[in-house]
């Protein structure tokens, strides 16, 4: 079978589970990047196969068209800046938050330049919610899980957050959502995250973030969100993403 950059394709070893975009080809080596989950790969051409991708995505409705009654309040989501190290999946986040009505800025940004550049981008744009997400992989081979050397992109995920809290110290006042597949999530959660992933160091959705920041977003101050029932939002639940009870971040006016 020939492939082509651009073409999506699965593993036949792996029962065809993931999608990905072939990204580039070398030799009878295909590099993969997922389609919905924040992962790189690469598989050499006899294991994969053609696919398509699905028109159906249950994981990104969150049933929140009853939120907002428009007949008498006006409504001040929580603003949201979104840091990305994949341009792909931030687009997609940024269409999603577009959907909701939801003041959202995007930064394609490498994760390594993330904890150098956090800090004047939460100056400039004084959000209420932050996502630092992208890239990031648990290295087995290099040992125990604790161990944050042995994560693609974990040490600077953590460098952001404590960088986000020393900018505001308060949980409440600004919400930190960190972490991508197989992130160390106890130390994002040390470091001073709100939410982040993985607790069961699994590949996480590319919208898990956007999930969980827009639900907040669209929930009024000082109301508490069902935790649970918002993890269950995302596509593997508490095993991809954990976090703190937390309060919501939209304002309610009257009258309109």
């Amino acid at each position: 079978m020939q492939f082509k950059k651009g073409d999506i394709v699965s593993r036949k070893s792996y029962n065809n589970d993931t999608l990905f975009k072939i990204v580039n080809i070398k030799d009878n080596i295909c590099y993969l990047k997922g389609i919905d989950v924040r992962l790189y790969a690469d598989s050499d051409k006899s294991d994969l196969v053609k696919d398509k991708i699905k028109d159906e995505e249950p994981e990104e409705n969150l049933d929140l068209d009853d939120v907002l009654d428009r007949s008498e309040y006006f409504y001040l989501p929580g603003k949201i800046l979104h840091l990305d190290g994949d341009n792909d999946y931030l687009q997609r986040c940024l269409n999603y938050y577009k959907k909701y009505k939801i003041f959202a800025v995007g930064k394609r940004i490498n994760e390594s330049d993330m904890p150098v550049k956090i800090k004047s981008l939460l100056q400039e744009y004084k959000p209420d919610i932050v996502i630092i997400t992208g890239h990031d992989a648990y290295y087995k081979k290099k040992g125990n899980n604790k161990d944050i050397r042995n994560y693609k992109n974990t040490e600077n995920f953590i460098k952001s957050v404590r960088e986000c809290r020393n900018y505001e110290k308060s949980h409440e006042k600004l919400v930190i959502i960190a972490g991508a597949c197989q992130s160390n999530y106890e130390e994002l959660i040390k470091a001073g995250a709100n939410f982040a992933s993985s607790p069961k160091r699994i590949n996480i959705h590319c919208l898990d973030p956007a999930i969980i920041a827009t639900s907040l977003s669209l929930t009024e101050k000082n109301k508490e969100i069902d935790l649970i029932n918002l993890l269950d939002k995302t596509k593997y639940g508490k095993d991809g993403m954990g976090g703190l009870k937390s309060s919501g971040m939209m304002y309610v006016g009257y009258p309109r």
